[in-house]
């Protein structure tokens, strides 16, 4: 069964220094991203080893995916209900331009941001749905391997990564604390952060959150 799992943000994107609403849009990972989870693949080979990456199929995670796979010899499982929320008709736009071009679909997503869903987008609810569906899904597919198995040592301490997005996994840090959703943007998730999520067997304990690794030189 899995033991550990590290839920990680993909790095910084190009034309982050705007803050838009990217959802599903696919954007690249920036030079600074690419560092930022090179040093996070670099911590992690070296204090973890993993079964298996499973990721969203939007290229900034993918791309981040298989930086930390490789040092394992595994390549990215993609899971397309891993990608980041939907924004709609709102995606690439900035908060302020929403808030102009849509003033009436932006108070309704703050008076009850939960359900609401902007054109074409989606709500909250519908995102954990189909998150927390694959998540389980995968974390029940080790569980159930060791039951079958005549020789569970070798899936004992299970280690898995997945390579998200913000909204993502902090529907999924929600469920793991059982933490109301209304609570979600209470959780601050960066760019290349990791969460370390420990289990013993159902019992979900968050050791980490929002964890990084700095970036303060040269990588040797």
């Amino acid at each position: 069964m899995v033991k550990t799992l590290y839920l990680i943000r993909h790095g910084e994107t190009e034309g982050s220094e705007v803050r838009r609403y990217k959802g599903s849009i696919d954007v690249p990972l920036s030079e600074k991203g690419i560092e930022q989870i090179k040093r996070l693949s670099d911590f992690m080979a070296r204090t973890s080893e993993l079964q298996a990456v499973y990721c969203s199929p939007l290229i900034r995670a993918l791309n981040s995916a298989e930086i930390i796979a490789e040092p394992h010899g595994l390549k990215p499982i993609v899971i397309p209900d891993f990608r980041e929320r939907s924004f709609g008709v709102w995606e690439g736009m900035s908060f302020d331009e929403i808030k102009a071009r849509y003033p009436e679909g932006f108070e309704a997503w703050t008076g009850d941001p939960l359900r609401y869903s902007p054109l074409q987008g989606e709500s909250t609810l519908e995102v954990k749905e189909r998150v927390i569906r694959e998540l389980n899904r995968i974390l029940n597919r080790y569980s159930n391997s060791a039951a079958r198995s005549n020789s569970s040592n070798d899936l004992d301490d299970i280690s898995i990564a997945i390579v998200a997005h913000g909204g993502v996994n902090r529907v999924i840090l929600c469920q793991m604390m059982g933490i109301p959703l209304e609570n979600i943007f209470r959780i601050e998730q960066d760019y290349g952060c990791i969460n370390i999520i420990e289990f013993c067997e159902d019992y979900a304990v968050v050791r980490l959150m929002n964890g990084r690794c700095q970036i303060t030189g040269n990588r040797k």
